[in-house]
């Protein structure tokens, strides 16, 4: 079935369009989460919207595996190749159709850079408001796919508030076209459904995005504290006071010394944690606002309290955050990025008992979160090239998620379970409503051909099987040094 597959695909695409060499394939073989690896079929490259339906009503034909892969930030394993199946690459679908700046909305490809949008926006005095870490590099399609958020999400919400519009095709090749420009819509809220759904249901073909003004003032404040628990409180009055900053974020010692020798950042001597505070706004209000933060950020007596000058400061703040996860690459070979989520009241719980467990079990944790609503993201160091050390960090970033469920929170914010997460959603689930879940999938899918093995506990997914270093490595080929 494979070589009949394999025929029909090269009577869909050009040959650059398609990838089949082992050495072609090997560049997709992982994605964020490279703990785990997976060779495909082929990789499939697009360039029309077209193309995509085309690929996907043959894989639906021959009953073939097809995994939607952007930029592969996925951290979470989500866009894993599946074994005996394709990629469909969509990065060549990055063209902005239009700006709207009268409706404010931006209608674009799945391929188009998250920051791309913003800065197509910016002559008209708007921008795209979710903002992960990786926006410099994920598409538009992945943020769809895993619901993204980013630092000021507490605010502005994921990307699911801010789709108003879409057109996909559906793993059988049935292409639909749900929402529009209204904030407004009638019937089911079928873009909010599609929005998170881990490329279970299809791929986005052209979204439609709200756009909002940018703000004509920010108020940036950087924090310095002994210890995680005084930053965490002092997000706790920050939101006791009735204030909606932009964004809140913290960063412990360790994800400090990180962004440090990564990026030069400029951080309080002898700093346990610092805290980010942006408020942003029209220019009266975040003047008022202002002195209420100031104030209560002087009777949480920090080490040193550091407002941004000027749009510059502003920048090297976010920089040092924004750089934090490819930073912490300069400390361990290997880490795992967490996204845990538990109510906001209990961070500083939360962040005492990852501090146990790193010390129980002898392995570090740097520690990064958007802290305004409770989202934490603990990166577990460790060595892929010692035996056993993987094994270890999974366990404790298994140990951290299974808190979060008994706290009250979530095993996700933002990530998606992916592979990385499937086999603790019975933690948070019960059985009825995993199995809703797995109806729904087969209502979109039923066949199962779209991105199988993710999301589900007991799904089969080989590229499992494949722990530790890369087959390049292996060979001898590449080299971490």
């Amino acid at each position: 079935m494979s070589h009949l597959a394999i025929q029909h695909l090269k009577t869909l695409l050009r040959p650059e369009q398609l990838l089949l060499r082992s050495e072609q394939l090997a560049v997709y073989q992982s994605d964020g989460l490279t703990a785990f690896q997976q060779s495909p079929l082929a990789v499939a490259i697009p360039v029309t919207t077209d193309e995509v339906v085309a690929l996907v009503r043959l894989c639906h034909q021959h009953h073939l595996p097809f995994v939607a892969r952007g930029s592969g930030t996925s951290l979470s394993g989500g866009s894993l190749p599946v074994a005996g199946g394709i990629i469909i690459a969509m990065n060549r679908l990055n063209r902005i159709l239009k700006i709207d700046p009268l409706n404010r909305i931006a209608v674009v490809e799945s391929g188009v850079i998250n920051a791309a949008v913003s800065i197509a926006a910016a002559p008209h005095g708007l921008y795209y408001a979710p903002d992960p870490s990786s926006q410099t590099i994920c598409t538009i399609g992945g943020n769809v796919a895993f619901n993204s958020g980013g630092a000021h999400c507490l605010k502005y919400g994921m990307t699911a508030n801010h789709v108003l519009g879409m057109k996909a095709v559906l793993a059988t090749g049935e292409v639909v076209e749900w929402g529009g420009v209204s904030r407004e819509s009638v019937g089911p809220d079928w873009c909010g459904l599609f929005t998170g759904n881990e490329g279970l249901f299809g791929i986005a073909l052209e979204v439609t995005l709200q756009l909002l003004p940018k703000a004509e003032c920010f108020h940036t404040v950087l924090a310095g504290y002994n210890s995680l628990e005084e930053a965490g409180d002092t997000v706790s009055a920050v939101i006791a006071s009735g204030l909606l900053p932009g964004a809140m974020e913290i960063m412990d010692a360790l994800a400090l010394e990180a962004a440090v020798a990564a990026v030069h950042a400029e951080y309080p001597a002898g700093a346990e944690a610092v805290l980010i505070v942006e408020l942003e706004g029209p220019r009266e209000v975040v003047a008022e606002d202002r002195k209420r933060l100031d104030a209560i950020i002087a009777a949480s007596k920090p080490i040193e309290a550091r407002p941004a000058r000027d749009a510059e400061e502003r920048m090297a703040i976010w920089k040092g955050r924004k750089s934090a996860f490819s930073a912490v690459g300069r400390l361990s070979p290997d880490f795992i990025v967490q996204d845990g989520v538990v109510p906001r009241r209990k961070l500083g719980e939360a962040l005492r008992r990852i501090g146990e467990m790193s010390r129980e079990t002898g392995i570090r944790v740097a520690n990064v979160f958007h802290a305004g609503d409770g989202n934490l993201h603990p990166l577990i160091l460790f060595n892929g090239r010692v035996p056993g050390d993987l094994d270890r960090a999974e366990a404790l970033a298994g140990r951290i998620l299974k808190m979060c469920v008994e706290m009250g929170g979530s095993l996700t914010g933002e990530h998606g379970l992916g592979v990385e997460k499937r086999d603790f959603l019975p933690d948070m689930f019960r059985e009825e409503e995993i199995d809703c879940m797995k109806r729904l999938k087969s209502a979109f899918d039923p066949l199962g051909i779209a991105n199988p093995g993710k999301m589900f506990p007991g799904s089969e997914a080989p590229s499992l099987t494949q722990h530790g270093l890369h087959p390049l490595e292996k060979a001898g080929v590449i080299s971490r040094e």
